[in-house]
């Protein structure tokens, strides 16, 4: 009998707290969606990796070099280590697509003659391989299919080492080594001016004067082989045949982005939900502490009436518990639609065969934890400071606060003001804990708000800086060897060309210490324009005469200062060792790089001027007669126009971070609101009777309701300068664990993300205040008179 009656008092508490018991379940929803989204999100990339490269024997190692004859495998093979190796051509080439005007480049990949490689194997979607003996059939990646509308049967126009051909698409594949498919000098997809395509051995290597030779070895390792000794072998053996150095899953394009998002998706898996659901369950402690407080009397009244102290405990835990169990499914709810939309807009960076979803049991069951400990942790305090007096003691009103005048009624700003506002700041200053964390949770949800903000103006900062200030050329030229330097001339006598700068390219591994980056040496003019390095406050450096330029990421992981000197071994040519001091730092948001003069690098490499590729400035008016004039350049392998790669990036940008950040800042506003609603429905609940008396003792209703609303209003204003404060700190931890080699955000605070983190709170406390003027007409004076003083 004694526990159906708890019963139905749960029943009517819940009812009558339904509004705060809404909003407390709208902060829990918003942690427990933060977790959950993250999570499946990484879950649903991290095991179709692993399905797709298990299932289609994605190589370990990956070994590039000049020309090597296919009898040199009988040697390779025996290298302790080794489980599988697959010699392949590989070319790069330009294409001609009907229809389609602009510039589009490609990778060739040879397949042994009519059938599947043992490694990197193909997931054919239409079509079938190339049949054994053709020389004019190939298959091409399906992203790049789908982009200009292919089928088996169509065909394209292919220039491969400068001889054009016509090959005949016999099928559409997915590959896992181009899961994420991207050209090498990109940093983001472009599915309509870049390609992968296999064709048989024979036929490629005939094309590419490759007659019984390779220029790409593909490795895997037997279980518990060692595999830097592996490389330092395999490095040995190919260096004669001009092998570059032999790289893991983590140097190759595709593997090493998907490893940087899996890695990002991590961090927030992490450290968001790690600030959400602290948040939420500060707040949770403090607003469930304040309603059991209201309910002092009813409590002392139970124990009179022979409730035990337990049972008292497991009511008010099950008043708790209904509360986090109905934010804990929302959140489940919200946060499985939304990680269900992140992996179709995944699937389209990531083309995986099959993408597996599913919403981990271990993440739902740790945010209800989280969410159920720090509800019980605020209920217990609050119940057991209510049960441990006895009933006739606890029936009794509190005694009687030491009321006095306060040290800012004293002063001269005191005495100036109003009676409103004298009673505003002594009920404030007389409950200090209180007033205290009323202001830390309001600050805590604007803090919310500034992250999400920071976001999106970071973003925007990012690529404007990166493709406005570094990168200013419209076009990139890279040529398939390193050319005589003379090729700047003629470029510049192509039509619509207004400016051009060269660069020379070379792979090297850096090392500091134990620590080593393999990336490349770029050699570019004294001073470039077109592609400017800039220092810390973005003003565009001038080169050294003598050492390198590091950009500042890549010189902390190397831990390297300026004044250092780095090793660095070239892996091309004659594969010098050198050293090169450090003499500044490059400050870039976008990748990393080594810089240096361009006649530095020739000087080190005991070469004559030469180049690797060209940036050009051009008139977009004759952008059509430009690109017809270099594709009939056969030294050109790859043609990059900028404003598309910038126009890709902003895509990629605006479809994963920026969605990330505008569903943080909604649920920050909602957590805001929820905080500042509680906030005041307790503060009315608690100063009912006192309002009642103001009114009685003549106050008008507007008068009182200035009252309440200007106390709403001062602790809002309070936590406003707090919660920017905290939203730095957020957002620091989050750029922090957002950087990587691919991209960094810049720390810059801008005055919009203030602005709508004060927006956003000042926005809630109004629609509150509102709310609060419509129960504070409805308050009945009698019965509000007879509470307990």
């Amino acid at each position: 009998m004694k526990l159906a009656t708890l019963h139905w008092k749960l029943l009517r508490d819940l009812l009558r707290l339904k509004g705060q018991a809404l909003a407390i379940a709208v902060v829990i929803a918003s942690g427990v969606m933060t977790l959950v989204m993250s999570t499946t999100t990484l879950e649903a990339l991290s095991g179709s990796r692993d399905s797709f490269y298990a299932s289609h024997h994605y190589a370990d190692l990956f070994a590039d070099l000049k020309r090597a004859p296919l009898g040199l495998l009988e040697r390779l093979e025996t290298l302790d280590g080794v489980s599988r190796m697959e010699p392949r051509v590989r070319a790069p080439v330009r294409l001609a697509v009907p229809g389609f005007d602009d510039p589009v480049r490609g990778m060739m990949l040879s397949l042994p003659d009519g059938r599947q490689p043992n490694l990197n194997r193909l997931h054919l979607l239409a079509g079938s391989l190339p049949e054994a003996g053709r020389s004019d059939q190939a298959v091409v990646s399906d992203a790049f299919a789908e982009a200009h509308g292919l089928v088996p049967g169509d065909s394209l126009e292919a220039i491969i080492n400068g001889r054009q051909t016509r090959l005949l698409l016999s099928g559409i594949a997915r590959s896992p080594e181009v899961i994420y498919q991207a050209a090498p000098t990109d940093l983001l997809p472009d599915y309509r001016r870049y390609a992968t395509l296999w064709m048989n051995q024979r036929a490629l290597a005939s094309g590419y004067a490759m007659e019984g030779a390779f220029n790409q070895l593909l490795v895997t390792l037997q279980a518990g082989a060692d595999a830097e000794t592996l490389i330092d072998e395999l490095d040995l053996i190919l260096a004669r045949y001009g092998g570059t150095g032999t790289q893991t899953r983590h140097d190759q394009q595709s593997h090493r982005f998907l490893e940087e998002e899996l890695a990002q998706q991590r961090a927030q898996a992490t450290i968001l939900p790690a600030i959400f659901l602290a948040v939420s369950a500060f707040l949770l402690n403090v607003v469930m502490g304040r309603i059991i407080q209201t309910q002092r009397e009813p409590l002392a009244m139970l124990k009179a009436f022979g409730y035990r102290n337990g049972e008292l405990a497991r009511h008010y835990g099950w008043l708790a518990g209904a509360i986090v169990l109905l934010g804990w499914a929302a959140g489940v709810v919200l946060g499985a639609w939304s990680a269900r939309g992140l992996a179709g807009i995944y699937s389209d960076y990531f083309r995986f065969p099959e993408m597996y979803f599913h919403v981990p049991p271990w993440s739902m069951a740790l945010a209800l934890a989280v969410a159920g400990l720090s509800a019980l942790t605020g209920t217990w305090h609050a119940v057991w400071r209510a049960v441990r007096e006895p009933p006739a003691e606890a029936m009794r009103p509190p005694a009687p606060q030491r009321f006095r005048r306060t040290w800012l009624e004293r002063s001269p700003l005191g005495r100036a003001l109003g009676n409103e506002s004298r009673i505003i700041l002594r009920h404030l200053l007389r409950h200090p804990t209180k007033s205290a964390l009323s202001v830390t949770g309001i600050a805590l949800s604007a803090g919310l708000l500034m992250m999400g903000a920071y976001q999106l103006s970071a973003v925007e900062k990012m690529l404007d800086l990166q493709y406005r200030q570094v990168m200013r050329m419209d076009i990139e030229l890279t040529f398939g060897e390193a050319t005589p330097a003379r090729a700047v001339g003629e470029l510049r006598h192509l039509p619509g060309v207004l400016a051009v700068e060269a660069w020379r390219r070379v792979p090297v591994t850096l090392s500091h210490g134990h620590l080593e980056y393999r990336t490349s040496l770029l050699g570019m003019d004294e001073l470039p324009r077109l592609r400017q390095v800039l220092d810390a406050k973005q003003r565009p450096q001038q080169l050294p005469a003598e050492g390198v330029m590091l950009t500042r990421f890549l010189a902390d992981f190397l831990q390297a200062d300026v004044g250092d000197t780095l090793q660095v071994a070239v892996m091309e040519g004659r594969r010098q060792l050198l050293d090169l001091p450090l003499m500044a730092l490059v400050d870039e948001p976008i990748g990393v790089g080594t810089y240096l003069q361009r006649d530095t690098l020739h000087a080190l490499l005991g070469e004559g001027p030469s180049i690797s590729g060209a940036w050009l400035l051009v008139d977009r008016a004759q952008q059509g007669a430009l690109n017809e004039a270099l594709n009939r350049m056969p030294a050109v392998a790859a043609i990059g126009l900028l404003s598309e790669a910038e126009r890709g990036i902003r895509d990629y940008m605006d479809e994963t971070i920026l969605m990330f950040a505008a569903v943080f800042v909604a649920l920050a506003a909602s957590i805001a609101f929820g905080v500042i609603y509680n906030n005041a429905r307790i503060a009315f609940a608690e100063r009912a009777r006192e309002l009642a008396t103001l009114r009685v003792l003549g106050y008008s209703r507007t008068e009182v309701a200035r009252i309440l609303l200007g106390e709403i209003a001062l602790i809002t204003a309070l936590a406003i300068p707090l919660g920017w404060l905290i939203g730095i700190g957020f957002s620091a931890l989050l750029n922090q664990a957002f950087s990587n080699d691919l991209f960094r955000m810049p720390m810059v605070m801008t005055p919009y993300a203030f602005g709508f983190a004060a927006g956003g709170v000042m926005a809630a406390s109004t629609v509150v205040a509102v709310l609060v003027i419509r129960r504070l007409g409805r308050l009945n004076m009698v019965t509000a008179l007879k509470a307990v003083e």
